[in-house]
């Protein structure tokens, strides 16, 4: 059979095979949504085991370090299973600690936030009142929200009443909770594993990806895909750095000049600075927000403190711990940070940056590439040019 003759059976073939998937669209949606329930653990555990390789590596090349110090060359596996525990064991500790001192800390902070609402309310709802705004539908709102009246018996009647429908909700919520625990559990076992085998895994599809395919096509994904790990990691490790740094310096900064709210602030600075050049704004927002409600003069003050500590951390103390992180223009985070919030939430924010980063590398390195190319053609035919007018010359 001629090469054209395959081309037209496989043409024939996939427009049969669409065809039937376009008139068994339901069911097809439904084979594809059973795989991806089967591979969910699988897929949860690659993104867990790339999101902890990021501290692994560096526990390795800090092991690697001190080994070296004393003439001690240790064997991959041992190191990878130290470098493994020893991020098993920080975030343990971080869960503890958050547990023991944040959360009641954040728990406090979130209840005098409400406190100073109720307390203060009368009089914003009287200011407005003033410049003939309507605070009915306000006024009625803060009546019927109340942390310290709940009716008890209004809830229990309204159970028992519904009692049937509650355990059916109940029984569902239960099946799915467990089949949720179960798939985290598998997905963790499966990072694990992927963890310590990682080096066999990356020599195993790399020369799956030399062998099947060729050397410039396999060379160009192998790139890709170190572009890729390099820069998610370069993100991931900077941004937590600096999410440490930064939160810290507000804490200390803010109990310094008694600004109330210090903790919930640094806390919100801490997990909003993983979205670079917005967070921390965004967090300095809602800090000043906060301490408007006790303090208006205060709340000017949180603005300039944090404004100045943001600064210092940026100027001095960012570019020689982390660096540069994705090295990603303003314009274009701003653009990741909304397509990926729109499309994915919070999390599409975070990740679509360093996705971001890594397409803007690859075009400008394919336009540079290019570049060089039409001005050496250029070069050239110029070249010629002069060549044939002096030959023409003479």
């Amino acid at each position: 059979m001629s090469k054209r003759m395959k081309n037209c059976m496989l043409l024939i073939a996939f427009g049969v095979a669409l065809y039937a998937c376009l008139n068994n669209l339901g069911s097809v949606i439904g084979f594809f949504q059973n795989v991806g329930g089967l591979l969910l653990p699988i897929i949860g555990g690659m993104v867990v085991a790339f999101v902890l390789n990021v501290p692994v590596r560096g526990f390795e090349k800090l092991y690697t370090r001190l080994f070296k110090k004393f003439n001690v060359k240790p064997k991959n596996g041992p190191l990878v299973m130290l470098s493994l525990l020893s991020t098993l064991a920080c975030i343990v500790l971080i869960v503890m600690l958050v547990s023991t001192m944040v959360i009641p800390q954040l728990i406090t902070s979130v209840r005098s936030v409400y406190l100073t609402i109720q307390a203060r309310s009368p009089q914003w709802l009287a200011f407005l009142s003033e410049y003939g705004i309507d605070t009915t539908w306000i006024t009625q709102q803060l009546s019927s929200f109340s942390l310290s009246q709940i009716n008890i018996e209004h809830i229990v009647q309204s159970v028992l009443a519904g009692a049937g429908n509650f355990l059916n909700s109940a029984l569902g919520i239960a099946s799915s909770t467990i089949s949720v625990i179960i798939n985290c559990f598998f997905a963790l076992v499966i990072a694990l594993y992927i963890l310590l085998s990682k080096k066999t895994l990356g020599r195993q599809c790399k020369k799956l990806l030399y062998v099947h395919l060729s050397t410039p096509i396999a060379d160009k994904i192998y790139y890709v895909a170190s572009l890729i790990s390099k820069t998610y990691s370069r993100f991931l490790s900077g941004q937590c750095i600096e999410a440490i740094i930064l939160g810290v310096l507000i804490f200390i900064s803010f109990s310094i000049f008694r600004i109330p709210y210090a903790i919930l602030i640094a806390v919100l600075t801490g997990v909003l600075s993983f979205i670079p050049y917005i967070g921390a704004f965004c967090a300095c927002f809602i800090g000043a927000l906060l301490v408007l409600m006790v303090n208006p003069l205060q709340a000017l003050l949180s603005i300039i403190v944090y404004q100045v500590v943001q600064f210092i951390e940026n100027q001095f103390i960012y570019p020689h711990v982390v660096g540069g992180s994705v090295g990603l223009a303003p314009l274009w985070t701003l653009v990741a940070v909304l397509i990926g919030g729109n499309l994915f939430g919070v999390l599409g924010m975070v990740f679509f940056i360093p996705l971001v980063a890594v397409l803007y590398q690859l075009v400008k390195e394919y336009t540079n590439k290019k570049q060089a190319l039409q001005q050496t053609a250029a070069a050239a035919s110029a070249a010629s040019k002069e060549t044939k007018a002096d030959a023409e010359a003479k």
